[in-house]
């Protein structure tokens, strides 16, 4: 199979983001940080704001049922830029040299917020190298949701789902993109991007 298309995921992939990062600063034991970050802002409560809904809401929503936690809860939208770890250079390094290549097109999906988004755009300045990429936050929903891949393939009509690589960190959303017929690289620590694509003829 001959691929013509290299879909990225964002954080995990080419940003590197963690909470831990902000919490770090907030908390002096890491046993709260750690109970904070999986009973209070956890990632499922996360993923609500990734599908759409209003910081501000989903803020209000935790403040009332833990207030011994409310400037924590509060940072965590805030302080959000806190939690950017900066870019993973490596598997930026692939990016621009796909990006050289005229024979290969690039797009992304990405759960992330949609007002949230807008931070990562001004700091990175590589999210510009995409023809197209779908935000979670905008469409309402989110990886693995069939529709959120079939969003893209809808927008861009001369994408082939077979000649097309879909890369995500996460394994459900690679298996989400496989249902369509995409070719799924799930990026794990050990995994080496450069030589995974270089296996499929693409770099």
């Amino acid at each position: 199979m001959t691929y013509n298309t290299v879909i990225f995921d964002l954080g995990g992939v080419l940003i590197d983001w963690n909470p831990e990062y902000l919490y770090r600063e907030m908390f002096t034991e890491e046993v709260e940080m750690k109970q904070f970050l999986e009973e209070v802002c956890h990632g499922a409560w996360n993923k609500e704001q990734d599908r759409g809904r209003p910081f501000a809401e989903a803020v209000e929503e935790r403040t009332a049922a833990y207030p011994q936690y409310v400037a924590e809860i509060q940072a965590y939208h805030h302080r959000w830029e806190e939690m950017l770890g900066g870019a993973i250079e490596e598997n930026v390094a692939v990016l621009e040299d796909l990006r050289k290549k005229s024979d290969i097109s690039l797009y992304a999906i990405t759960n992330w917020s949609a007002e949230t988004f807008p931070i990562a755009q001004r700091d990175y300045s590589f999210l510009q190298y995409f023809e197209d990429t779908i935000v979670s936050g905008e469409l309402k929903i989110v990886k693995p949701d069939a529709r959120i891949y079939q969003t893209l393939l809808d927008r861009q009509p001369t994408i082939v789902p077979e000649q097309a690589i879909f890369i995500d960190d996460v394994a459900e959303n690679i298996a989400g993109a496989e249902a369509l017929g995409i070719k799924g690289i799930h990026l794990t620590p050990d995994t080496n991007l450069r030589e995974e694509l270089k296996k499929l003829g693409v770099l």
